[in-house]
Protein backbone atom coordinates (compact mmCIF):
# COMPACT_ATOMS: atom_id res chain seq x y z
CA UNK A 1 0.00 0.00 0.00
CA UNK A 2 3.16 2.47 0.85
CA UNK A 3 4.57 1.67 -2.73
CA UNK A 4 1.73 2.20 -4.28
CA UNK A 5 1.46 5.52 -2.24
CA UNK A 6 4.57 6.73 -3.32
CA UNK A 7 4.62 6.22 -7.13
CA UNK A 8 1.38 7.93 -6.93
CA UNK A 9 3.03 11.04 -4.69
CA UNK A 10 6.15 10.55 -7.24
CA UNK A 11 3.60 10.79 -10.34
CA UNK A 12 2.00 13.72 -9.11
CA UNK A 13 5.23 15.85 -8.18
CA UNK A 14 6.94 14.78 -12.24
CA UNK A 15 3.21 15.57 -13.79
CA UNK A 16 3.50 19.19 -11.93
CA UNK A 17 7.18 19.74 -12.61
CA UNK A 18 6.47 18.85 -16.54
CA UNK A 19 3.35 21.30 -16.45
CA UNK A 20 5.33 24.58 -14.95
CA UNK A 21 8.34 23.68 -17.33
CA UNK A 22 5.56 23.56 -20.16
CA UNK A 23 4.67 26.93 -18.92
CA UNK A 24 7.94 28.63 -18.75
CA UNK A 25 8.53 27.99 -22.23
CA UNK A 26 5.96 30.74 -22.88
CA UNK A 27 5.62 32.94 -19.92
CA UNK A 28 7.82 34.11 -16.78
CA UNK A 29 7.37 32.21 -13.56
CA UNK A 30 5.55 35.82 -11.86
CA UNK A 31 2.80 35.13 -14.63
CA UNK A 32 2.26 31.84 -14.10
CA UNK A 33 -0.13 30.59 -11.79
CA UNK A 34 -1.16 27.33 -9.96
CA UNK A 35 -4.75 27.00 -11.08
CA UNK A 36 -2.71 26.99 -14.85
CA UNK A 37 -0.20 24.66 -13.73
CA UNK A 38 -3.31 22.49 -11.76
CA UNK A 39 -4.95 22.68 -14.84
CA UNK A 40 -1.85 21.56 -17.61
CA UNK A 41 -1.29 18.69 -14.73
CA UNK A 42 -5.05 17.57 -14.44
CA UNK A 43 -4.33 17.77 -11.02
CA UNK A 44 -6.59 19.40 -8.22
CA UNK A 45 -5.44 22.41 -7.09
CA UNK A 46 -5.97 21.00 -3.34
CA UNK A 47 -3.52 18.61 -4.50
CA UNK A 48 -0.91 20.98 -5.27
CA UNK A 49 -0.90 22.39 -1.88
CA UNK A 50 -0.18 18.93 -0.40
CA UNK A 51 2.98 19.08 -2.09
CA UNK A 52 4.22 23.10 -2.88
CA UNK A 53 3.04 26.11 -1.17
CA UNK A 54 3.24 28.08 -4.53
CA UNK A 55 4.42 28.05 -7.91
CA UNK A 56 7.87 29.35 -7.01
CA UNK A 57 8.14 26.55 -4.43
CA UNK A 58 7.91 24.33 -6.90
CA UNK A 59 10.30 26.26 -9.38
CA UNK A 60 12.71 25.81 -6.53
CA UNK A 61 12.45 22.27 -5.98
CA UNK A 62 13.13 22.10 -9.58
CA UNK A 63 16.32 23.99 -9.05
CA UNK A 64 16.99 22.34 -6.08
CA UNK A 65 17.31 18.76 -7.88
CA UNK A 66 19.44 20.15 -10.54
CA UNK A 67 22.06 21.85 -7.85
CA UNK A 68 22.27 19.07 -5.54
CA UNK A 69 22.69 16.43 -8.98
CA UNK A 70 25.45 18.87 -10.36
CA UNK A 71 27.01 19.22 -6.42
CA UNK A 72 27.52 15.47 -6.36
CA UNK A 73 28.34 15.02 -10.40
CA UNK A 74 31.23 17.60 -9.18
CA UNK A 75 32.27 15.74 -5.84
CA UNK A 76 32.84 12.67 -7.66
CA UNK A 77 36.03 14.26 -9.41
CA UNK A 78 39.02 15.35 -7.31
CA UNK A 79 41.14 16.19 -10.40
CA UNK A 80 44.57 17.03 -10.34
CA UNK A 81 45.34 16.65 -13.87
CA UNK A 82 43.77 17.88 -17.17
CA UNK A 83 42.79 14.34 -17.85
CA UNK A 84 40.39 14.03 -14.90
CA UNK A 85 39.60 18.41 -15.53
CA UNK A 86 38.41 16.92 -18.80
CA UNK A 87 36.63 13.94 -17.44
CA UNK A 88 34.66 16.36 -15.25
CA UNK A 89 33.89 18.72 -17.52
CA UNK A 90 32.51 16.07 -20.25
CA UNK A 91 30.39 14.58 -17.52
CA UNK A 92 28.66 17.72 -16.46
CA UNK A 93 27.71 18.69 -20.41
CA UNK A 94 25.98 14.77 -20.51
CA UNK A 95 24.21 15.84 -18.11
CA UNK A 96 23.39 19.19 -19.15
CA UNK A 97 22.24 17.01 -22.45
CA UNK A 98 20.31 14.71 -20.58
CA UNK A 99 18.14 17.73 -18.69
CA UNK A 100 18.36 19.78 -22.03
CA UNK A 101 14.63 20.91 -22.02
CA UNK A 102 15.01 21.44 -17.75
CA UNK A 103 18.13 23.15 -18.28
CA UNK A 104 17.38 25.61 -21.70
CA UNK A 105 14.16 26.61 -19.12
CA UNK A 106 15.79 27.36 -16.07
CA UNK A 107 18.45 29.60 -18.04
CA UNK A 108 16.00 30.98 -20.57
CA UNK A 109 14.69 35.00 -19.81
CA UNK A 110 11.22 33.23 -18.58
CA UNK A 111 13.18 31.26 -15.50
CA UNK A 112 14.25 32.13 -12.20
CA UNK A 113 17.58 34.27 -12.68
CA UNK A 114 19.41 33.47 -9.56
CA UNK A 115 18.75 30.18 -10.77
CA UNK A 116 22.22 30.77 -12.90
CA UNK A 117 23.77 32.42 -9.87
CA UNK A 118 23.74 28.89 -7.60
CA UNK A 119 25.24 26.81 -10.82
CA UNK A 120 28.09 29.23 -10.65
CA UNK A 121 28.43 29.23 -7.19
CA UNK A 122 28.46 25.35 -7.00
CA UNK A 123 30.96 24.90 -10.05
CA UNK A 124 32.84 27.72 -8.71
CA UNK A 125 33.00 25.82 -5.14
CA UNK A 126 34.88 23.13 -6.94
CA UNK A 127 36.67 24.49 -9.51
CA UNK A 128 38.73 27.04 -7.65
CA UNK A 129 40.14 24.80 -5.39
CA UNK A 130 40.79 22.54 -7.85
CA UNK A 131 42.85 24.90 -10.10
CA UNK A 132 44.60 26.42 -7.19
CA UNK A 133 46.18 22.88 -6.43
CA UNK A 134 47.04 23.02 -9.67
CA UNK A 135 48.02 26.32 -10.95
CA UNK A 136 49.61 28.57 -9.52
CA UNK A 137 46.62 31.51 -9.48
CA UNK A 138 47.37 34.47 -7.07
CA UNK A 139 44.92 34.23 -4.53
CA UNK A 140 43.60 37.86 -5.37
CA UNK A 141 42.42 37.33 -8.69
CA UNK A 142 41.07 33.70 -8.05
CA UNK A 143 37.61 35.25 -7.45
CA UNK A 144 37.91 36.95 -10.62
CA UNK A 145 39.44 34.11 -12.58
CA UNK A 146 36.59 31.57 -11.33
CA UNK A 147 34.05 34.27 -12.55
CA UNK A 148 35.93 34.39 -15.90
CA UNK A 149 36.21 31.02 -16.62
CA UNK A 150 32.28 29.96 -14.92
CA UNK A 151 30.38 32.27 -16.89
CA UNK A 152 32.19 31.36 -19.92
CA UNK A 153 31.30 27.90 -19.93
CA UNK A 154 27.91 28.18 -18.72
CA UNK A 155 27.53 30.72 -21.80
CA UNK A 156 28.63 28.06 -23.79
CA UNK A 157 26.26 25.81 -22.67
CA UNK A 158 23.23 28.12 -23.28
CA UNK A 159 24.62 28.65 -26.46
CA UNK A 160 24.98 24.85 -27.40
CA UNK A 161 21.28 24.35 -25.80
CA UNK A 162 19.76 27.66 -28.00
CA UNK A 163 21.72 25.68 -31.01
CA UNK A 164 20.10 22.26 -30.91
CA UNK A 165 23.36 20.49 -29.43
CA UNK A 166 24.76 20.59 -32.90
CA UNK A 167 27.99 19.02 -31.52
CA UNK A 168 28.72 16.01 -28.92
CA UNK A 169 29.15 16.61 -25.05
CA UNK A 170 32.64 15.74 -25.73
CA UNK A 171 33.71 18.33 -28.75
CA UNK A 172 31.81 21.11 -25.82
CA UNK A 173 33.69 19.94 -22.82
CA UNK A 174 36.83 19.88 -24.78
CA UNK A 175 36.38 23.39 -26.06
CA UNK A 176 35.31 24.37 -22.75
CA UNK A 177 38.09 22.74 -20.71
CA UNK A 178 40.82 24.21 -23.50
CA UNK A 179 39.39 27.57 -22.97
CA UNK A 180 39.57 27.09 -19.14
CA UNK A 181 42.48 25.75 -18.96
CA UNK A 182 44.90 27.28 -21.81
CA UNK A 183 42.88 30.32 -22.42
CA UNK A 184 42.60 31.72 -25.82
CA UNK A 185 46.36 30.75 -26.83
CA UNK A 186 44.88 27.03 -27.34
CA UNK A 187 43.24 27.76 -30.61
CA UNK A 188 47.11 29.19 -32.09
CA UNK A 189 47.89 25.27 -31.76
Amino acid sequence: MNSKLDRRKKYTRMVLKESLMKLLKAKSISTVTVKEICALADINRSTFYSHFSDQFDLLNQIEEEIIEDMNETLMAFHYNQDEESLQMTERIVEYVAEKSDVCTTLFSEHGDSSFKKRVMMVASEHTVKNWLSIYPIDPEISEYVSIFAISGSINVLEDWLKNGMDKTPKEIAEIINNLTNKGLSYLQG
